[in-house]
């Protein structure tokens, strides 16, 4: 999903208007500096069950499992990450992919390794010619 406009409306709408797998490609999140070096890769789409640091806001610095992600908002929920309402019920607070870091991965689902072997031997053959 490339937008060629600078216009902020065309950003907007294209956001919008994006199918739910190109909306995939959108929540994606960081690795930590560990990952990265251990996998070669610089970010990952997040999934349910992955362990992530929130890195800006009032919650900066905790860590928590993905509990649902929202690809419709494109939005990540956390664990952990809850405000308390004017009623005492307590809600799971949204956050952007872009405040987020992974810092372990759920790797129980075979098509999520699938997908990591698939992007190592893309690195190798870039980086052999």
């Amino acid at each position: 999903m490339r937008v060629k406009s600078k216009q902020p409306r065309k950003q907007r709408k294209a956001l919008f208007k994006a199918h739910l797998h190109q909306r995939q490609k959108l929540v994606s999140v960081h690795l930590s500096p560990e990952l990265r070096e251990e996998l070669g890769l610089r970010s990952l789409t997040v999934r349910k069950g992955d362990l992530v640091v929130i890195k800006r806001g009032g919650l900066r610095d905790v860590e928590g499992k993905v509990t649902d992600v929202n690809l419709k908002k494109i939005q990540v929920f956390v664990d952990g990450a809850t405000r308390d309402k004017a009623d005492g019920t307590t809600i799971n607070i949204p956050f952007h992919p872009s405040n987020l870091m992974i810092i372990k991965l759920n790797l129980k689902d075979k098509r999520r390794k699938a997908i990591l072997e698939r992007k190592a031997i893309g690195k190798e053959e870039l980086f052999e010619e």
